[in-house]
């Protein structure tokens, strides 16, 4: 293959894993607002145990396709085992801060993600990071700080789930680009059965499990393939592309917050929202700019074959 081509397909590849990060984006916002509305009603441990359930729907097939005997044949286990937690921690404490801080605020927390990943991915993955690139990462988290207008109730406990969580999320972002020879499959089976296990536990522990009509059996279920479907978009796309990169694109949550609010809640963004979305799109155009202006498509943007 002639270098130009090479060159060609290799951007192609990235550009597949920004498209994947978009679209799973998009379906997080969705599980973001399934999430927030269903433990408004239910308990935590009961929302993780029927939402992983429902996620088998998904990766059943998935499994028997590639093998049940391939879970358990993994690289670097005790790494894994880390990944495995820090998925479990931000799905729990993520539900446990939407049950009592608005949706608006523990987002912010979340929104925080793309600074936790471009400093790790900077000192763990390698992926070096211009000043210019910092800058543009922070100029967008001021855009969401704008958009969303923290509440003074960020300041109580639930507020620290809120952060905690956003970070075990970044932490497993990272984690899933340096585990990229795991399939897919694998990596979002091992986080759901963890997150089974604990709202097991959470269950056993409190004893809280309401009773549900059908529409509430359904929307839980349906959580759990949105969210698996999600994962498993994110988690390819982070073995087509640097975390770095892809990590602003996460502000792309808040505009979906916006379109939901305003298309299943009537809600219309006023100008604070608007500026601040403004200033986050700006700010992850202007990283994906300076990406294309570098040339470097590392080595590790091509995933193995046979994942």
């Amino acid at each position: 293959m002639k270098p130009n081509s090479a060159t060609a397909a290799a951007g192609n590849i990235v550009m597949t894993g920004i498209v994947f990060m978009l679209i799973g984006d998009l379906l997080f916002a969705l599980n973001d607002a399934m999430g927030k509305w269903l433990v408004a009603s239910f308990a935590v441990g009961q929302v993780l145990v029927i939402r992983s359930l429902g996620a088998f729907f998904v990766l059943g097939p998935m499994i028997v396709r590639q093998g049940p005997r391939a879970l358990f044949n993994v690289e670097q286990k005790r790494l894994q085992l880390m990944r495995v937690c820090m998925a479990t921690f931000d799905v729990g404490l993520f539900y446990a801060a939407v049950a009592y801080l608005p949706l608006a605020d523990v987002m912010t927390f979340y929104m925080a993600g793309p600074i936790y990943v471009a400093a790790l991915s900077h000192f763990f993955l390698g992926e070096k990071i211009g000043w210019r690139r910092w800058l543009a990462v922070f100029i967008g988290f001021v855009g969401v700080v704008i958009a969303l207008r923290p509440s003074t109730a960020m300041l109580s406990l639930p507020s620290i789930f809120g952060l905690v969580g956003s970070l075990a999320f970044a932490l497993t972002l990272v984690m899933n680009r340096y585990l990229r020879s795991t399939s897919d499959t694998t990596l979002v089976t091992w986080q759901t059965i963890a997150a089974l296990a604990t709202g097991i536990l959470l269950v056993v522990l409190t004893g809280d499990w309401g009773n549900v009509t059908l529409i509430d059996l359904g929307g839980m279920l349906l959580l759990g393939v949105v969210a698996t479907c999600a994962h498993l978009l994110i988690t390819r796309a982070l073995k087509l592309a640097p975390a770095s990169l892809l990590a602003p694109l996460q502000y792309t949550l808040l505009l979906w917050a916006i379109v939901l609010g305003y298309v299943f809640f009537n809600d219309v963004p006023d100008t604070q929202i608007i500026v601040g979305a403004a200033i986050i799109v700006f700010a992850g155009l202007f990283i994906f700019h300076r990406k294309n202006i570098k040339g470097t498509v590392p080595a590790e943007a091509v995933p193995p074959d046979g994942h």
